[in-house]
């Protein structure tokens, strides 16, 4: 039987027919139920590889597959609610901070709303907000800072609890100690659900399952970071430019 998880087969895309490829030739295993770090330099096909996942785009040549079937057998929209995905720059309807939440799970309970928003570091701004869970968002309303975007993204994978997780992690607007509480409440779902974070961490990378190390729309080398460090030169340097930060 295939191994639970996605497989990318001889993958290669790019965004439109006059720009170079994106990704190039990839084959590559993403294990269900691991936590899994795609790092390497800027540019490097890490976006663009978690995007063909829920098919945001399709490759122009390979196939990928879960759990042994081609993306393509499945209904674009029972597989996009597979997915639970925090970017960089979370997409926020302009409507009230709980019809945001809600909207992943419409039956959940307003204790469910409350624990997601405590495990995503988010229940402290909403409660001092004089709407509260009301507030409305977007041009007409209330504007987050960018820190706070993501805490609300992140509480909505909280409280969906969807069996894969994608985390861009390039989140210089969420402080340190933020960031500590929400890795630990994301250890909480460690096991039970495929989590892939672009990595711009040390302590995200250190604690992978899996790490993948892209370069120039290539896979130029996987494994833990102990594996990497010894092997990769190219690991080498981004994990010390990692510390740096």
């Amino acid at each position: 039987s295939p191994s639970k998880g996605f497989l990318f087969k001889n993958v290669s895309f790019r965004y439109s027919p006059n720009l170079p490829l994106a990704l190039k030739k990839i084959n590559l295993f993403l294990p269900a139920n691991k936590v899994i770090a795609l790092v390497g330099p800027s540019g490097a096909g890490k976006t663009t590889l978690v995007s063909l996942l829920p098919r945001f785009y399709d490759p122009q040549e390979g196939e990928i597959y879960l759990d042994g079937h081609s993306l393509k057998e499945f209904d674009i929209l029972s597989l996009r609610n597979l997915f639970g995905i925090v970017l960089q720059e979370p997409f926020l309807f302009n409507l009230s901070i709980w019809d945001n939440l809600i909207m992943v799970k419409p039956e959940a309970t307003k204790e469910e709303v409350i624990e997601a928003c405590r495990l995503a570091m988010a229940y402290e701004f909403i409660e001092k907000l004089p709407q509260g869970y009301e507030t409305i968002l977007g041009e007409e309303g209330f504007s987050l800072s960018g820190g706070q975007k993501q805490r609300l993204a992140l509480a909505r994978v909280f409280l969906k609890k969807p069996p894969v997780i994608i985390l861009d992690e390039a989140t210089s607007q969420i402080d340190s100690l933020t960031e500590v509480a929400i890795h630990q409440a994301l250890d909480q779902l460690r096991g039970k659900h495929t989590i892939i974070i672009i990595a711009h961490r040390l302590s995200t990378v250190k604690k992978a399952d899996k790490i993948i190390l892209l370069d120039k729309g290539r896979v130029v080398a996987e494994g833990t970071h102990e594996e990497l460090l010894i092997k990769s030169p190219l690991y080498k340097n981004l994990y010390q430019s990692f510390h740096k930060d």
